[in-house]
């Protein structure tokens, strides 16, 4: 019993040792995100509102298009985000030559601020939290750290459990700071395994795409995939017409994002929040043929593959959209406990190496 002890111990440090920093790291960043945004909107209310003008109603996407176009280039692609709400502003995402987000007025169109991506705070910290600044290698660390993670709180819980029923929390203050982070560590660990468990599987489940393709797969269902383009060439027509076709296609929903690409041989895609869709983005997507506005296809959320439509429910999960402030308020401490059990963790080893806890 007691070599097998040793072997979980030696399970749990040298994982912990190998990829902790990337739970340390994952863990502070999540808790800033999950704080950063809400305070971004307080601290910077001409980005996110919009003064009402009476009588005005949206800008005309395409008009918009055309100006952007003409700034950023024939090739750069936009995101439209149309307001959520009454007073909210038209955000658009560029990638081009220049990489960024602007804000726009929903009626009139006019700027009210910009936002390069690599001066952008919560821009480079989402970088980091959701791929470690590696691009996609950083997603499979990420989704190694989280598979890291299940086997630390096993061994964890292997190494709390206790002889004797019912166990104890309690942490022992009277012998001092180490033994008292000692405990909070262990217990700590033990009282919060299953919800960190499920923030940090989400977090690898939303990073790297191949899990959602292997959960279709074992469902022995097909993918949902995008339409192909029909052949032929032409004149596209303007994005308001296909915005409207989209909102045909599904009159209950809302526009949640347009996706412009600027290559002439892919559809458009429009993504939609309809009822029912704890997304808050919206998971259902009307595909459209830019040169005749005809719909290619259009995928509800919760008719797509077993893969995408889980993520309807895990994104508002792992951001705690999905229970509002409680949930975002939530999560943001979650992160801070998993990078606190890691960086207690790493600590405690050290101060052990060096013979000063025992």
């Amino acid at each position: 019993m007691k070599r097998l002890r040793g072997l979980w111990l030696a399970c749990h440090r040298w994982v912990a040792l190998g990829l902790g920093w990337v739970l340390v790291v994952s863990g502070l960043s999540g808790a800033l995100l999950a704080v950063g945004h809400p305070l971004d909107r307080w601290l910077h209310p001409g980005y996110f509102q919009a003064a009402a003008q009476a009588g005005a109603g949206q800008a005309s996407l395409e008009s918009l298009l055309q100006r952007l176009a003409h700034e950023f280039g024939p090739a750069a692609a936009f995101t439209f985000r149309p307001p959520r709400r009454q007073g909210q502003t038209l955000h658009v995402l560029v990638r081009g030559a220049w990489e960024g987000t602007l804000y726009l007025h929903p009626a009139t169109g006019a700027e009210l601020g910009r936002r390069a991506k690599q001066s952008d705070p919560l821009a480079q910290l989402h970088a980091l939290h959701s791929a470690l600044w590696m691009g996609s290698a950083g997603k499979a660390v990420l989704a190694l750290a989280a598979l890291a993670y299940l086997l630390l709180a096993l061994s964890g819980i292997v190494l709390w459990w206790p002889r004797k029923w019912p166990p104890s929390l309690r942490m022992e203050l009277r012998k001092g700071t180490l033994r008292a982070l000692f405990d909070l560590h262990r217990s700590g660990g033990v009282a919060l395994a299953a919800a960190l468990a499920l923030s940090v599987g989400s977090g690898a489940y939303l990073a790297w795409r191949p899990i959602g393709a292997w959960i279709t797969w074992l469902a022995a269902a097909p993918r949902t995939m995008p339409p192909a383009l029909p052949a032929g060439s032409g004149p596209t027509v303007s994005l308001d017409r296909l915005a409207v076709a989209a909102r045909a296609t599904f009159p209950q929903g809302r526009i949640g994002y347009f996706l412009y690409t600027p290559h002439a041989d892919r559809p458009m895609a429009v993504r939609m929040r309809l009822p029912g869709d704890p997304h808050p983005n919206g998971r259902s997507t009307v595909w459209l043929d830019p040169r005749s506005g005809a719909v290619l296809a259009a995928h509800r959320w919760d008719e797509l593959d077993p893969g995408a439509r889980i993520n309807a429910f895990v994104y508002p999960l792992h951001t705690g959209e999905l229970a509002g402030a409680p949930g975002q308020a939530g999560v943001a401490l979650l992160g801070l406990a998993l990078s606190g059990l890691g960086g207690s963790g790493i600590w405690l080893w050290w101060r052990r190496r060096k013979g000063i806890f025992r």
